[in-house]
């Protein structure tokens, strides 16, 4: 069974996963198995995801990025978004 994702958690990218810039200007998640288009506020999730900054902290960081946001609403997003690239392996975590 998986663990969970908690507050405490650090994640970073999982073995074998990247993230490479395309023409147009996003990013994309270059897996083991496949690309992930990074769109939005996923780029920026992806690039707080370095093994050292715990969930919180990555959720303080997208609440100050987007200020006028509901921040249950980034939560439930940020949340959500890292649980399924924990999912898919693109993340681990300590």
């Amino acid at each position: 069974m998986m663990k969970a994702l908690s507050h405490a958690s650090r994640p970073r990218l999982g073995t074998g996963c990247r993230v490479r810039k395309v023409e147009n200007g996003n990013s994309v998640l270059l897996l083991p198995e496949g690309i992930l288009q990074l769109k939005g506020t996923a780029a920026e999730i992806i690039q707080l995801c370095d093994g050292e900054r715990t969930v919180a902290d990555i959720l303080q960081a997208m609440q100050a990025l987007y200020p006028s946001a509901d921040p249950k609403q980034i939560e439930q997003e940020t949340e959500s978004f890292l649980n399924r690239l924990v999912e898919r392996r693109a993340v681990d975590f300590q």
